[in-house]
């Protein structure tokens, strides 16, 4: 019995250092998406959305390639990712980077990651806000990949922030 609660110790010892060394990001300044307020957005027409309460779950639909696609508002700009919960950081392509007013050329490309097209360069940057159907996550830590990312990357600097994240068999619910 106490040889199972010594290796239980350890392996949850072992999951907290992991956790703590993924990606190397300031969480310090990280706080709990409860506490964060909740900004105004608006339809693709400009229109103003209703804006969510903090505690409303956002829902987002799998697709038929069985993947969860979410339209984000980044910053003020929509932004289309693919939800991944094994991506340990959002990370974002070029492309998008640009799209929200990042001068990609000037970055410090120091960080070396591995995405699914092999290994790239990347450089790591806040993003003031990052709202999936309501659930508001400010102060986010994101990556931008140099080249070979096809599509922006939700990942656990933003879902990580989450109170909770749920997947059934045709919706993925996160909760701020």
């Amino acid at each position: 019995m106490i040889r199972l609660a010594a290796i239980g110790v350890v392996s949850l010892l072992s999951a907290i250092g992991a956790v703590q060394a993924v990606g190397g990001f300031d969480r310090a300044q990280q706080e709990p998406a409860a506490n964060a307020a909740v900004a105004q957005a608006s339809d693709a027409s400009g229109r103003p959305m209703a804006a969510a309460a903090e505690t409303q779950a956002a829902e987002v639909v799998k697709a038929a390639d069985g993947h969860y696609w979410a339209e984000g508002d980044v910053n003020g700009s929509r932004v289309k990712f693919l939800v991944d919960t094994g991506a340990s950081a959002v990370a974002l392509t070029a492309a998008d980077a640009q799209r929200l007013g990042f001068q990609t050329a000037s970055l410090d490309y120091n960080r070396k990651v591995i995405t699914a097209n092999g290994e790239a360069r990347a450089a790591q940057v806040k993003l003031a806000s990052v709202s999936v159907a309501g659930a508001r996550v400010a102060d986010v830590d994101a990556l931008i990949i140099d080249k070979g990312l096809e599509t922006s990357l939700l990942g656990m600097t933003y879902l990580g922030r989450l109170s909770k994240i749920e997947a059934t068999r045709s919706a993925m619910i996160l909760r701020p």
